[in-house]
């Protein structure tokens, strides 16, 4: 199934990634129960991760388990840092998003007014 950006709701994709799990698992011929004693989670706990409702630790631990782990770059690649971003950056590590231009000339007139006596 391919995804698009929009169309689809973060429930369902949720739905799709957890029952993907639930097929990773049946196709190593493991229980529930087996799999969740080797992550220390209930099987409870699992079940509703194959439904979807899952930590993002838990669902790391789950596809460690199952030895999905390098899927993971196919999952989310990395990203490098654009060339652009780099000479705005002078070697420093970016830690947040710049406000947008628009909600920073906002804010700047908030504060100029609020000086206003």
């Amino acid at each position: 199934m391919v995804y698009k950006e929009q169309g689809q709701t973060p429930h369902a994709i949720a739905e799709i990634l957890g029952s993907r799990l639930k097929q990773a698992r049946l196709n190593q011929n493991l229980t529930q129960r087996e799999v969740a004693e080797k992550i220390g989670i209930t099987r409870k706990a699992l079940i509703n991760a194959e439904k979807g409702q899952v930590t993002l630790e838990h669902f790391a631990a789950i596809l460690q388990t199952l030895g999905l782990t390098s899927q993971l770059d196919l999952f989310l690649p990395e990203r490098p840092v654009s060339p652009i971003q780099l000479l705005k950056l002078q070697g420093k590590k970016r830690q947040r998003a710049s406000l947008s231009t628009s909600k920073h000339n906002h804010s700047e007139q908030q504060e100029s007014e609020a000086l206003e006596w």
